[in-house]
């Protein structure tokens, strides 16, 4: 069956994220995560499902330009797809009019992500097998017994007090976490107390890491991380632009005599950045994120790159529908290119897998291989008409002109008595 697109279909999926201070670091205080949501429909009645993440705001330029490839989608066949996919990336990512709002960077490159996610989960759920299966079509006994490491993030995000850290750390560690990352760069001295809270929280053996998510500049980077050596960090994540190449090579150079690595990737815009990155010795983690890049087909060629150069991948995740895709693509490394965990593990953070059909399952702080077909990007459609951003606009709306009519049509004294403000 040739599983003919028919139709592509984009919602503006937005969680409250922020109310709750979940998401908050030096940079993004108040993140509401969501999520440009796509559906592709099929003549035969399948669907694929993909999403691109965001921080709330925006997500209605990524559905504009998800729309503005649509056309490149609907009317392609499934087979017509896959017999060339790297054709059909290219196809969406060189139209010679849209590729200058790139190239293959920015929001037209999320859009671009969210579209080839779905075509990835439709192919996968055609065959009947998850993607990773569909990538490997093999399997490793280790894998499906004991997972993949992950390392989580819910424990210390930088708008959480001390309490609220200590007992989320407790409650790790009680379910078998040994890996923590912890949010830097509003304040030094407060980073040094709160690390070290944690390090006493977690004990000597435990893995730390310390995430900046760009900002410092190169020096300030050198001298802030430099100070808090002493809690041991694994890595610093993202402690400068995420395009300043050489000035993560600088920095990667500075703390190499502490034993601090350093990691990014998860706001890299492409696959030709990260070869610069290794090129330069830049970077001693590569960080992928599965809706940055241009979906799968640009996350197996970094993943590649990273295995000649050398450097351990351990992908960001979290968000919304991140953790769901990303066990896809690090099975794969695992399985097909690596073949190797040391000092490889996955970003885990516990918010929002309650939304979809198959939310991602970790055991014993380890990401265990998905059996359902498909990419594991599909929303429950309850959890998509509850947050659509466009349908919660309309109901404020809606409530403004039954005011705004309610004040016309009564003279204002009576509005005044109606509404007790006198």
């Amino acid at each position: 069956m040739s599983h003919k697109i028919v139709n592509l279909r984009v919602r503006d999926v937005r969680f409250p994220t922020s109310l709750e201070q979940h998401g908050s670091d030096a940079m993004h205080t108040d993140p509401d995560y969501s999520a440009a949501y796509v559906v592709l429909d099929t003549d035969s009645g399948l669907k694929g499902f993909g999403l691109t993440f965001t921080l709330g705001k925006g997500t209605e330029i990524v559905l504009c330009a998800v729309k503005a490839l649509a056309g490149l989608v609907i009317g392609k066949s499934l087979q017509e797809i896959v017999s060339n996919f790297r054709g059909f990336y290219r196809l969406l990512t060189s139209d010679g009019q849209m590729r200058w709002l790139g190239p293959e960077k920015g929001v037209i490159h999320l859009a671009t992500a969210a579209v080839l996610n779905a075509v990835w989960d439709l192919w996968a759920r055609a065959e009947g097998k998850p993607l990773w299966k569909l990538l490997v079509d093999m399997v490793k006994d280790q894998m499906l017994k004991e997972g993949y490491p992950a390392y989580t993030t819910s424990c210390a995000w930088l708008g959480y007090s001390d309490q609220q850290l200590k007992q989320l750390c407790s409650d790790a560690l009680k379910s078998g976490w040994t890996r923590f990352k912890v949010k830097v760069g509003a304040d030094l001295e407060d980073d040094i107390r709160r690390c070290r809270l944690i390090r006493q929280m977690i004990g000597p053996s435990s893995t730390l890491m310390i995430d900046a998510n760009q900002r410092w500049d190169v020096a300030e980077a050198i001298s802030w991380v430099s100070r808090l050596a002493e809690v041991k960090p694994l890595w610093i994540e993202e402690p400068t632009s995420p395009d300043d190449i050489l000035g993560h090579a600088a920095i990667s150079k500075a703390l190499a005599p502490l034993g601090i690595g350093v990691a990014t990737g998860e706001q890299c815009h492409n696959r030709v950045m990260f070869k610069q990155f290794l090129q330069a010795s830049a970077l001693q983690f590569v960080q992928i994120d599965s809706c940055r890049l241009g979906s799968v087909n640009e996350n197996l060629a970094v993943l590649l790159m990273a295995y000649k150069f050398q450097v351990p991948v351990c992908p960001h995740a979290g968000g919304v529908g991140l953790c769901e895709l990303v066990q896809h693509l690090i099975l794969f490394d695992y399985i097909c290119v690596s073949a190797d965990l040391r000092n490889r593990m996955c970003e885990y953070v516990d918010h929002l897998h309650e939304h979809f059909t198959s939310p991602v399952v970790i055991q014993d702080a380890h990401y265990m291989p998905p059996k359902d077909p498909g990419y594991s990007c599909e929303m429950l459609e309850e959890s998509v008409n509850r947050h659509d951003a466009l349908q919660l606009s309309s109901h404020h709306q809606n409530e403004f002109f039954f005011f705004h009519f309610i004040f016309l049509l009564f003279p204002f004294k009576y509005f005044v008595l109606m509404t007790g403000l006198h």
